[in-house]
């Protein structure tokens, strides 16, 4: 196991895992492959891979590193007290990715139509949530520190 670990690089977990999802990602191309909008569905990939890279990685690694470095001139930080706020942040931003036609009111029509409910409270839901999300992990920091 050490000799294939030195090699490769990693565990064979990591392995297996890399070969599931190219596995996955393949059966997901193969379904599509088939589809009539299938270039609608590549340049919605394409774009959003743009958009990630060239975009949103910059932004959010530039606010990763501002909050490191608050954090760093603190008298004494605790290890690891910058994930109390990326962990809200994380968890807030992927319920935005998610949720964003609802909350943004793009998808009126739509999910008036499947549901019968209109979209009048998600942006208020998804602020109160990213706040309890922040709270909750401001106090379990300041239940850490009170301990240490």
């Amino acid at each position: 196991m050490r000799a294939f670990a030195r090699s490769y690089g990693a565990s064979p977990l990591h392995l297996l895992a890399l070969c599931a999802s190219i596995a996955l990602a393949a059966a997901a191309a193969l379904r599509v492959a088939d589809d009539p909008a299938r270039l609608r569905y590549l340049a919605w990939f394409a774009g959003a891979v743009v958009l990630h890279d060239l975009v949103l990685f910059p932004l959010y690694a530039l606010l990763d590193r501002s909050a490191a470095a608050l954090v760093r001139r603190q008298r004494r930080p605790a290890p690891g007290s910058v994930n109390y706020v990326r962990a809200p942040a994380l968890l807030s931003g992927l319920l935005l990715l998610v949720f964003w036609p609802v909350i943004s009111r793009h998808s009126e029509g739509a999910y008036g139509t499947a549901s019968g409910l209109d979209q009048s409270g998600f942006l208020g839901r998804w602020l109160l949530l990213t706040a309890a999300l922040f709270l909750g992990s401001a106090v379990l920091y300041a239940l850490r520190g009170r301990r240490a």
